[in-house]
């Protein structure tokens, strides 16, 4: 049996948090939040549960939480993990062993997406994915059912030996088809208006949180110019110079491909006629970023909703929640 059937490494956690195995194995030792079980009795091997755990440490101390209070916190979290959703193939009665997906506590919706993507169900994914957006909107459909959903298949990829990547891509195909229709659907947008750059930084390949962001800003008719994924430092400085944007926002998904020092060219990248001259509003986005305060000229915002309401209120628009 591979090694991975019991888990994966702390270097591996690491890495999907963005901190150091030295963090990982310290948060161990001071707080007893380590594995579950140990490969042999020594070395550790983290469940879909335990990274779920670890994840809520993270956001917690990285909001102010004290560690040891954050850590009680995290605990609870692995305990709610620790319930799979049992996913039926498709043509059978029960699942096979291990086939469930790591939600915990979360809406029905949730349970619902999970279960058609691992039957690889593109349809019942397509209506699903329609049916959240129009009830709940695209914040809450975001936050609450679409990323909680790719969170899950992704520890169930790494703690299943390579198992489940074609389950995550085709999910992630058609949340990015539903978030750029939702898109698509925004109000008319007059040109002439500064637009926000939407860009991942160089070598960083997630562009899904970006296409959320840029659903909700065309929700509130705000243009936008979105680069996609791994977009090289002298592009993105050229595009920040020809477009002369109000914001930018820069996606990391790991600290190991946040780019501090671009970050900080581009929030010093003045355009427009002298005398007049302005420079954009960067805005740290992703996980990658936490470890450090933002410079003058950035913001990290926390997620989907509060960054919507930063950009919305550079236009004059309301910061309520338009989007869900």
């Amino acid at each position: 049996m591979s090694d991975t059937a019991h888990g994966i490494t702390t270097g591996a956690v690491a890495r999907r948090l963005g901190v150091s195995p030295t963090t990982v194995r310290s948060w161990d030792q001071r707080y007893g939040i380590g594995p579950a079980a140990r490969v042999d009795g020594r070395h550790r091997r983290w469940s879909p549960a335990d990274v779920a755990m670890l994840e809520e440490m993270c956001r917690l101390t990285a909001s102010g939480v004290p560690p040891a209070e954050a850590a009680r916190a995290a605990q609870q979290v692995r305990t709610g993990a620790e319930t799979a959703v049992d996913v039926p193939p498709a043509g059978t009665g029960r699942a096979g062993p291990g086939s469930g997906l790591p939600l915990g506590d979360v809406r029905q919706e949730c349970r619902g997406l999970a279960r058609a993507a691992v039957r690889l169900d593109a349809p019942a994914m397509e209506r699903l994915l329609q049916e959240v957006l129009a009830e709940h909107g695209l914040v809450t459909a975001w936050e609450e059912v679409m990323a909680p959903t790719l969170h899950a298949v992704g520890r169930k990829w790494e703690s299943s030996d390579d198992r489940y990547v074609e389950v995550e891509h085709l999910l992630s195909w058609h949340v990015s088809t539903a978030l750029r229709r939702a898109a698509s659907t925004g109000p008319a947008i007059a040109s002439p208006t500064a637009p926000v750059v939407l860009a991942c930084v160089p070598a960083e390949q997630h562009t899904l949180p970006l296409e959320a962001l840029a659903a909700g800003l065309a929700e509130r008719g705000l243009p936008t110019r979105m680069f996609g994924a791994a977009v090289p430092a002298e592009a993105l400085d050229a595009a920040v110079r020809r477009s002369g944007p109000a914001a930018v926002a820069l996606w990391s998904q790991a600290r190991s491909t946040a780019d501090h020092a671009l970050a900080r060219h581009i929030a010093t990248t003045a355009f427009g006629v002298r005398g007049a001259r302005t420079a954009p509003l960067v805005l740290l986005a992703g996980p990658g970023w936490l470890g450090r305060p933002p410079a003058p000229g950035m913001v990290r915002p926390t997620g989907l909703r509060e960054a919507i309401g930063v950009i919305s209120r550079l236009y004059g628009e309301p910061a309520g929640d338009a989007a869900g």
